[in-house]
């Protein structure tokens, strides 16, 4: 574990930056000092809220559109080549059933949940390892260590993919400068549970487990002042804390075995 805290970076990008967990991680970023460019699929939002949170750029990126994320990268290192931290929130939930199952739309959330974050992962890596310390932020969900939202069977298996993937990166990348955390909220009042029957489920007023932005921000500044590798919070903490105690310590002996090519 690195011995800073999990803000030693100078500028970081942010996926779906425009709202929700992105715009208040960026938005308390910016208040900590650092650079943020925030990244989103809709221009006029992330005009709108650059201009709100001083944003030092905005960019419009769809993560799901794999084959336009190396050029998005090149441009992104040239423009802006202090950028050392990626933040990879951006992500779609999505119910769906398999008896009358939607493959493009399961698709297309594989595509924005998996494949977007990793090849940006891959693509920004060898830039982050020429600084002196950077950061890889994966955002997850509680949803990745228990798929207890039986209607969002593929969601569930993106952020499972998304807890391994972290912590197979992490291990990976150990002794090299680029710090990876992940963070797995839990539910939170935001807009991702647009496309449910009822998108305001994850509200407050209807599930008293729910997090409001601001509430689920406590957490992750308490978490990185922490130096956590893994950031959960509310009911995610329990949730987190027992898959640790069920398997942490046999991944960590495979983790002080691993020898890298």
């Amino acid at each position: 574990m690195s011995s800073s805290n999990g803000l030693n970076f100078n500028c970081a990008l942010v996926t779906g930056g425009g709202g929700g967990i992105g715009k208040a991680l960026s938005q308390w970023l910016i208040s900590e000092g650092k650079k943020v460019i925030i990244v989103g699929r809709t221009e006029s939002t992330l005009r709108e809220t650059s201009s709100e949170i001083g944003a030092a750029a905005y960019y419009k990126l769809d993560t799901g559109d794999i084959g336009s994320i190396s050029q998005f990268v090149r441009r992104v290192i040239a423009e802006h080549p202090e950028v050392d931290c990626l933040i990879n929130n951006a992500g779609v939930q999505r119910p769906l059933d398999v008896n009358d199952f939607d493959l493009q739309k399961a698709d297309q959330e594989i595509a924005i949940n998996i494949s977007g974050p990793m090849h940006l992962a891959i693509g920004f890596l060898d830039h982050f390892k020429s600084k002196p310390s950077s950061a890889i932020i994966n955002v997850g969900s509680v949803l990745g260590y228990n798929p207890f939202s039986i209607i969002n069977p593929v969601y569930n298996g993106t952020k499972a993919f998304v807890h391994f993937w972290t912590m197979n990166l992490r291990t990976q990348l150990k002794g090299s400068s680029v710090r990876v955390i992940e963070i797995a909220p839990p539910t939170v009042a935001t807009d991702l549970h647009r496309e449910r029957e009822d998108p305001d489920d994850n509200k407050k007023e209807k599930n008293s487990s729910a997090l409001t932005t601001d509430e689920f921000m406590e957490y992750v500044k308490k978490g990185m002042a922490e130096n956590k590798d893994t950031i959960s919070a509310g009911m995610g903490l329990e949730l987190v804390d027992k898959w640790y105690a069920a398997y942490g310590e046999a991944y960590q002996k495979a983790a002080d075995a691993y020898q890298p090519k």
